[in-house]
């Protein structure tokens, strides 16, 4: 029986009255996948509920951040502690210190922190203090790379653009794009080549470290390596971008879990618990760039809000426990498992892809390992699965080009009924392409 959701429609309606598209982020349209937004109402552990009362096991997080599941007691505590103290100050507090000190004591090659206040600030703040340090203007990023919505960064980019269609960004100026060199992920031979073309120009290397906005593609044995060494033989600094792998595929991050050192690091909302926030850390001599210490300015309002702070410092603790990290790859290979098994079943053209507790089902023969494969996939496809899986109580992203995310809160039950209802949606994806 499908799910009925008048009330979200109705919502909907009333959200493009007053809301460009009716949603304050593109990629929560569902107009790629032939549906209408789902309005959501609340959260406990791995299990979200629309405001038609409909349930669903969560397979999103809040695009990452949630890796302890919704509603951790330990995380609600520290933010009502926080509240009755005060939601902002615009000044220093205690608490942001102890965060910054939190992530130093974790993660490679931190000697440094600067708070703001979400993804695309630290990846435009990172680009910025890059420049800085190093006094050139070019930059490369990778093809399906998405670092949030900055202009520069806009090039290329995966995630919400990929799903729209947009080829390019109204209100990106020509002269800054031009700065932005694209290099094709885990090949070593086209960032060779854009160095090559301007040795004195590049300032650094941005890279997901395991792409997670054109889906999960994993860095290819000696790639990451191989692009610490040519930032080294050109001058220019490597910056990794944590915000959907940091403290999710290792307590470390990719530093850690592929052994490879940055020169600067930025995270997401996932070191405030799902609160909006970020960060760009790295060595002290890189960092000490920053305003006011050094020349490269950068400031915020919200910066270290106190609330953000104390969620995020509740998180990590839980992720320093003994075996946190193991548990959660077996539930992520449980998952790709479980899919693998329903594309064989079912006789679709699919593959998966999975590292640690991210994975995609990408409807291609495969192998995805760049952009190139990516593209390629059959999204009518997906926009079936997606649909059915919807209508079956499973909330996965709306898009070909994301992942899914497994958090400490799902059961192996519930990963095996998302493998039965993957094999369900799959099958009805099969009927339709006969």
């Amino acid at each position: 029986m499908a799910r009925v959701h008048a009330v979200s429609e109705q919502d909907f309606l009333r959200a493009r009255q007053v809301i460009p598209g009716g949603v304050n982020s593109p990629v929560r349209a569902f107009g790629k996948v032939g549906a209408s937004p789902v309005f959501y109402d609340h959260a406990k552990g791995s299990h979200v509920w629309d405001v038609d009362n409909n349930e669903y096991l969560d397979f999103i997080g809040s695009w990452g951040p949630m890796i302890l599941g919704h509603g951790n007691e330990q995380v609600l505590d520290a933010v009502r502690a926080q509240l009755d103290r005060g939601v902002s100050y615009g000044a220093p507090c205690e608490a942001e210190v102890r965060l910054a000190q939190k992530i130093c004591d974790l993660v490679p090659n931190v000697e440094k922190c600067r708070m703001v206040s979400s993804g695309t600030e630290a990846t435009m703040t990172a680009i910025r203090l890059a420049r800085g340090y190093t006094g050139r203007d070019k930059f490369i990023k990778f093809e399906g790379n998405y670092h949030g919505h900055s202009d520069a960064l806009l090039v290329s980019a995966g995630s919400g653009v990929a799903t729209l269609g947009i080829p390019d960004t109204p209100g990106v100026t020509a002269k800054t794009a031009s700065d932005t060199m694209v290099a094709r992920y885990n090949d070593l031979a086209s960032v060779r080549r854009l160095f090559e073309s301007a040795p004195a120009e590049v300032a650094c290397v941005i890279v997901e470290p395991v792409c997670g906005n054109m889906g999960v593609v994993v860095p290819e044995e000696g790639f990451l390596q191989g692009l610490r060494n040519l930032c080294d033989e050109f001058g220019a600094l490597l910056i990794l971008d944590e915000v959907i792998t940091g403290f999710r595929i290792a307590l470390g991050g990719a530093q850690e879990r592929f052994g490879v050192r940055a020169d600067i690091v930025t995270f997401g909302k996932i070191i405030g618990a799902g609160f909006p926030v970020g960060c760009v850390a790295g060595p002290a001599q890189v960092m000490d760039y920053l305003a006011p210490t050094g020349p490269v300015y950068q400031a915020g309002t919200l910066s270290g809000n106190p609330v953000a702070m104390e969620a995020g410092l509740a998180q990590l603790q839980q992720l320093c426990r003994p075996g946190f990290y193991e548990e959660l790859e077996a539930k992520g290979e449980r998952l790709a498992g479980n899919l693998r098994a329903a594309v064989a079943a079912s006789g679709v053209n699919a593959c998966v892809n999975q590292l640690g507790s991210l994975a995609t089902l990408f409807f291609s023969t495969g192998p995805v390992r760049d952009w190139e494969g990516a593209a390629a996939c059959d999204t009518d496809a997906f926009a079936v699965y997606f649909r059915s899986m919807l209508d079956q109580g499973f909330l996965i992203a709306p898009s070909q080009f994301e992942a899914l995310f497994v958090s400490q809160a799902h059961t192996k039950e519930e990963i095996d009924a998302f493998g039965s209802a993957a094999r369900r949606a799959l099958g009805e994806v099969a009927s339709k392409a006969r």
